[in-house]
């Protein structure tokens, strides 16, 4: 959480001068944290799970990396087309957002 704290002040002005809506900005920054902490070195969560688990990290990692697939092709997706992350918001909000 910090370091969303962190870099969104920094990042979300770059992200709005190259024309990025700041919903799309904000998706996008979670799920690349969200990627990091399950990743090694840093693996924060993994760790956590493995330990609540009593499994090993090697076991977890294991079981885990299946699905950074799919977490890269989302993003890539939620990157790429801003429609992925707008269409909801735009849908309830209309033209208002």
């Amino acid at each position: 959480m910090q370091v969303f704290l962190i870099l969104c002040p920094i990042l979300l002005p770059i992200a709005e001068q190259i024309g990025m809506h700041p919903v799309q900005f904000g998706v996008m920054m979670v799920l690349n944290l969200m990627i990091g902490l399950l990743t090694p070195p840093m693996a924060i969560c993994l760790y956590i799970t493995s330990k609540l688990g009593k499994i090993s990290f090697e076991r977890a990692f294991r079981a885990v990396s299946p699905y950074y697939i799919a977490l890269l092709v989302v993003l890539v997706a939620i990157t790429m087309i801003p429609q992925v992350t707008l269409w909801l918001p735009q849908m309830i909000l209309g033209s208002k957002f």
